[in-house]
C-alpha cells in the first residue's frame, strides 16, 4: 500500500471518530450546564474546551466561554480545525483522496453525510435541539463505521482505518476522564452529592457506559470504580485498555519493515495498561497518570505518522 493512501485512511478515520467525539461530549456539556453553579455558571463549557485542548484558540476569539459561543466554536466553525464541519469535511476529503481504496458504500454513506450537514449557524442547533444535533452526528459515525465492518476487505486499508478509529478513541475517553476528575471535581462538601452523582453519570453516558456500570457493579456511581471501568476493563469498548488491544493487533497485523520501535512502544503502553491496578493509579495519582497516558498516545500517533505515512520510501 502507498503510504499516502495508509496517510488518508487513518486521518479519515479518525476525524469521523472525532466529529462523534466532539459530539457526545457537546451533548453531555449540555446536560450538565442544566446543573449551573452560582459560583462558575459556565464551567462545563469551558471544561469542553479543555477536554478538546482547544481553550486557547476560543480565548482569541471570543469573549467567554458561554453556551453559543461554545456551540458556534465546536460545531460549524470552519477557522476551528476540530469542529464538527471540519472533522466531517476533512473525513470527507481523505475519503474522496483514496475512493478506489473504499467500497462504493462507504464513499457514498460520508459524501452523504457531509450533504445532509443540516445546520447553517450555532443558532439552529438550539432550535433542533443540542442533543437532537448530537445523537445525528453519533448516528451518522455509527453508520460509517457499520459501512466499513461489513462491507470492507480484511485488509490493510480496513487496518489503518481501525487503526485511527482507536488511537482517536483512546485519547478522547482519557481527556473526558481526566477533565471531570481535575477539573470539575467539586469541594468536599459537594463530593457524593447530588450535582456530583449527577456529573459522574454524565461521564458515563458521553462514553456509552452507563449500563454497563451498572451492570458490572451494581452500586452508587463512584470516582474509583469509573476510572476502573474507562481505563482498566477489556470488555468495554471505549476503555483506554480496550483501545489499546486493538491498536496492537492491528500494529502486529500491518507490521511494516520500520515498525520496530513502534511495536515496541505500543506494547508497552498495551502491558501498562492490561497489568494495570486501579488502587495504584490513584495512590499515584489519577490525573498525573492519565496526563502521562495522553503524552505517550501522542507520541504513538507521531510514530505511526513518521514510520507508515512520511517516508519517501513505498
Amino acid at each position: 500500500m502507498l503510504s499516502s493512501t495508509a496517510d488518508h485512511l487513518y486521518w479519515m478515520a479518525r476525524s469521523i471518530e472525532r466529529a462523534e467525539n466532539t459530539a457526545r461530549m457537546l451533548d453531555v456539556t449540555y446536560r450538565m450546564s442544566l446543573l449551573q453553579t452560582a459560583n462558575e455558571p459556565h464551567q462545563e463549557w469551558r471544561a469542553m474546551l479543555s477536554i478538546s485542548g482547544l481553550h486557547e484558540d476560543f480565548d482569541a476569539r471570543y469573549p467567554e466561554s458561554t453556551e453559543d459561543n461554545v456551540l458556534r466554536f465546536m460545531v460549524l466553525d470552519k477557522l476551528n480545525p476540530g469542529s464538527i464541519y471540519n472533522s466531517i469535511f476533512t473525513a470527507r476529503e481523505n475519503a474522496r483522496a483514496v475512493r478506489g481504496s473504499i467500497t462504493s458504500e462507504m464513499w457514498e454513506a460520508l459524501n452523504q453525510t457531509w450533504l445532509e450537514m443540516p445546520l447553517k449557524h450555532s443558532g439552529e442547533v438550539a432550535d433542533m435541539g443540542v442533543s437532537r444535533f448530537c445523537e445525528w452526528v453519533k448516528d451518522r459515525s455509527h453508520l460509517l463505521r457499520g459501512v466499513a465492518y461489513g462491507t470492507m476487505l480484511r485488509d490493510d486499508t480496513f487496518r489503518f482505518l481501525r487503526l485511527g478509529t482507536f488511537i482517536e478513541r483512546a485519547d478522547n475517553t482519557a481527556r473526558i476522564l481526566d477533565v471531570k476528575y481535575h477539573i470539575l471535581l467539586p469541594s468536599p462538601d459537594e463530593i457524593g452529592g447530588a450535582a456530583d452523582y449527577y456529573q459522574w453519570g454524565a461521564i458515563l453516558r458521553s462514553v456509552s457506559a452507563f449500563e454497563a456500570y451498572r451492570k458490572i457493579y451494581h452500586d452508587q456511581i463512584t470516582p474509583k470504580r469509573v476510572a476502573e471501568l474507562l481505563i482498566l476493563r477489556r470488555d468495554l469498548p471505549r476503555s483506554l485498555t480496550a483501545c489499546l488491544t486493538e491498536v496492537d493487533r492491528l500494529l502486529q497485523e500491518i507490521n511494516g519493515p520500520r515498525a520496530g520501535e513502534l511495536l515496541r512502544r505500543c506494547g508497552l503502553l498495551h502491558g501498562q495498561l492490561r497489568f494495570g491496578r486501579i488502587d495504584e493509579i490513584f495512590a499515584n495519582g489519577l490525573h498525573e497518570y492519565l496526563s502521562e497516558f495522553l503524552e505517550r498516545i501522542y507520541e504513538l500517533g507521531a510514530l505511526i505518522n513518521t514510520t507508515y505515512f512520511w517516508s519517501t520510501d513505498e
